[in-house]
């Protein structure tokens, strides 16, 4: 009996293993790893960089792997922070996949690293799909795209642990409305933490790098409403591959 299996998904199962694999690693090597989601221009690089800037200051040892299409200009201004960093360009390819991370790491992340910040490429559509291994998944919008984002892109706001608002100086110009954009957060995703951060001002900032070495002593623990959906459906319906299966990660990070 010959039975059709959705290539899409095969390689999602693919990806699931990598991550497996590599989120064991990380937690044989005691790093924390941060998956940063966002659309282009949310400011993402400029808030990872006063991140890493302030993890040195503080001695939490951090590095970075930033993924674009082209260039490395990303990768040459985080370093300024003074953390390791590398780049990952994916050569047309829209999103990073736990393959492509590991590969990259291998016998280059520094010894010792506690935090490892993964700057995926800025997408909000397929970079929802993969699983990198992370132990923490960040969705990132910035006052100027709008308080819509996270109705309009359910899978990226839905399935992640944290969502951070950026350019916050810039809310009134905007005319960003903030209570509706915390509202399609809470409908996507209910009860998930929310961090308002100005990398301009330094508004926010302390007070996500905080969150993140929590998650990273494992004292932050929200779960996606929509990942334990996502697991349980897998979960019945392991047996029959199909091209109507959600694109959510197959495995949900912890």
């Amino acid at each position: 009996m010959c039975r059709t299996v959705d290539l899409h998904q095969a390689v999602l199962a693919k990806n699931d293993a990598n991550a497996v694999e590599l989120r064991r690693t990380l937690d044989d090597r005691g790093t924390t790893a941060v998956n940063l989601m966002s659309s282009p221009g949310s400011g993402k690089t400029a808030l990872l960089e006063a991140l890493l800037t302030r993890a040195v200051a503080a001695g939490a040892p951090a590095a970075a792997v930033t993924a674009d299409l082209a260039t490395e200009n990303d990768a040459t201004r985080l370093a300024r922070s003074g953390a390791p960093v590398q780049q990952i360009l994916t050569d047309g390819l829209c999103h990073l996949e736990a393959g492509m991370l590991g590969a990259k790491l291998a016998g280059w992340l520094p010894e010792g690293t506690r935090l490892l910040f993964v700057e995926n490429v800025g997408n909000l559509v397929c970079p929802a799909s993969y699983d990198l291994g992370e132990t923490l998944r960040i969705a990132l919008a910035s006052v100027t795209e709008g308080e819509d984002k996270p109705v309009k892109y359910p899978a990226a706001f839905g399935l992640a642990h944290l969502v951070v608002i950026t350019k916050t100086d810039l809310a009134e110009a905007a005319e960003f409305h903030r209570e509706d954009f915390l509202g399609g957060v809470q409908q996507v995703n209910p009860g998930v933490p929310v961090i308002e951060t100005s990398a301009r001002t330094g508004a926010g900032v302390d007070e996500l790098l905080a969150h993140v070495l929590r998650a990273a002593d494992g004292s932050e623990s929200h779960v996606p409403v929509l990942a334990q959906q996502h697991a349980q459906h897998l979960h019945h319906h392991d047996d029959a591959p199909s091209a109507e299966h959600s694109h959510a990660p197959a495995g949900t990070p912890r």
